[in-house]
């Protein structure tokens, strides 16, 4: 499998987009870089967490 099939792109924008609209309604602004950073530290763990199960499950 390519590495791209471990890439999670719509659970990052979703991270992303989620925490963005949190302060955005709460707070009435949005802190972008914030929710960037955060969308890409969850998607880098999703991402680790897939290629751990994956060489986890081969014998």
């Amino acid at each position: 499998m390519a590495l791209a099939d471990d890439l999670p792109v719509a659970e990052s924008i979703g991270v992303f987009v989620g925490i963005a609209g949190i302060e955005w309604l709460a707070y009435g602004y949005a802190e972008p870089l914030k929710a960037l950073l955060a969308g890409i530290a969850a998607g880098a763990v999703i991402m680790a967490i897939r290629v751990w199960r994956r060489k986890r499950q081969k014998p």
